[in-house]
């Protein structure tokens, strides 16, 4: 009698990044046989999200995740990270759900399992051949965290392992609500002070002017080797700043999803008031959702668009092409437009991906879409991968940073 060797899924590295390419391997298998690989992921807010992908195995008895073809599932092709950000939440779940990381030195570990045949539901109710659990972290080893409590400044420091100083990045969010801090913390890590900023629909220029200051005096922080990166409304904010400050004066800006059309000027309940007394202009598609891209074009404000002729740093646009929520492409285009007439084209670079929407968020991030953001999964996917490493690079091109300070797991 000869016992049959288990299956063995193997999936590498154990422990990494959030932007780190894993790969998952599984041996032992018969040949020809049709397996389901499974992610199950369970968020800080106590939520399940899952993916699945199908599978046949090679002559050997084999499945390889980075090289082998998906024939259906929750994605489908070559895809490596297609366990990851294909997810999307377990049937039954809540309405509304968004998956985002709120205690970042805790890892989004994610449990691999496989499973004979080829499934697509019941999988709590079916025992896998084999499971493995890997670890998913935003913060290398080493990233210090630092509460930022000054004046009414409310935000979040993150430092790279060492002694400093470092090139430092404003990081400014969209009016989501809270203190977002991941992204933060992922800059860190790669060798970036990186502040990530609270604020509300009633904040005042003034207060990011504050918080600039407050990053380019601490001793950790290369002083005037500053970097502003904005999302969604943090762009516009960025856009007026690095337009008109006379306190901000960055070394290159990163606008994701922004416009010029939204200018902040005093405050941005300004803005936000201007934008309610259109309401009128919304839209909404088949499906009953609003796409506010078309309120922000309608706005009276164009007269009064963001002078993008004033920016005097480099200038990385990141956009989608399908992006539901700003109207990026027209923007884009404008502001190419003010900037070569102005004089300072040369300063702008706009990254413009197909079929992507509004929130570009770091690498495989489930595009799982609570609002009408716009996008289509697999190429969402892809720019968000894309694009993380081009505003990297960017950033590392513009602040004299190292090429990278990753500290191994």
């Amino acid at each position: 009698h000869v016992g049959r060797t288990c299956p063995l899924l193997s999936v590498q590295p154990v422990r990494g990044l959030v932007d780190e390419k894993f790969q998952i391997a599984v041996t032992n298998l018969p040949p020809n046989q049709k397996v389901t690989l499974h992610s199950l992921h369970q968020s800080d807010d106590k939520d399940f999200w899952e993916a699945f992908g199908h599978y046949v195995s090679d002559e050997h008895g084999s499945v390889t995740g980075f090289k082998d073809e998906c024939l259906g599932g929750t994605y489908d092709g070559t895809e490596p990270m297609g366990l990851l950000w294909s997810m999307r939440p377990i049937p039954g779940s809540r309405h509304g759900l968004r998956l985002r990381k709120r205690d970042i030195f805790r890892p989004m570990e994610v449990c691999i399992s496989v499973y004979s045949g080829h499934l697509s539901q019941g999988f709590s109710q079916q025992t896998p051949l084999a499971t493995s659990v890997t670890e998913r972290w935003y913060v290398a080893p080493g990233v210090k965290r630092v509460n930022i409590r000054e004046e009414e400044i409310r935000g979040t420091l993150f430092l790279p392992p060492g002694f400093g100083p470092y090139p430092g990045v404003l990081d400014l969010w969209g009016t989501g609500g809270g203190l977002v801090e991941y992204r933060s913390a992922l800059l860190a890590s790669h060798g970036f002070a990186s502040m990530a900023l609270e604020y509300t629909q009633d904040t005042d220029a003034s207060y990011f002017e504050k918080a600039y200051q407050i990053l380019n005096n601490h001793p950790m922080v290369k002083k005037d080797h500053l970097a502003v990166l904005g999302l969604s409304v943090g762009s516009a904010i960025t856009l007026s700043m690095a337009s008109y400050s006379k306190v901000i004066k960055p070394q290159c800006c990163v606008c994701i999803s922004g416009s010029h059309l939204m200018p902040v000027e005093k405050s941005l309940s300004e803005l936000f008031e201007l934008m309610k007394s259109n309401e009128d202009k919304l839209c909404v598609n088949e499906d009953n959702q609003v796409i506010y891209r078309n309120l922000i074009l309608s706005l009276p404000c164009q007269s009064a668009k963001v002078d993008v002729g004033r920016i005097k740093c480099p200038l990385l646009l990141v956009n989608g092409d399908d992006d539901q929520t700003f109207p990026v492409v027209e923007s884009a285009e404008d502001m190419a437009m003010m900037m070569e007439k102005a004089g300072n084209r040369h300063l702008l670079e706009i990254l413009m991906y197909p079929d992507t929407g509004h929130l570009i968020e770091p690498p495989y991030s489930p595009h799982f879409l609570v609002m009408l953001w716009g996008g289509q999964t697999k190429p969402h996917a892809y720019a968000q991968e894309d694009a993380w490493k081009k505003i990297l690079a960017f950033l590392w091109q513009h602040l004299s940073a190292p090429v990278s300070t990753v500290t191994s797991f």
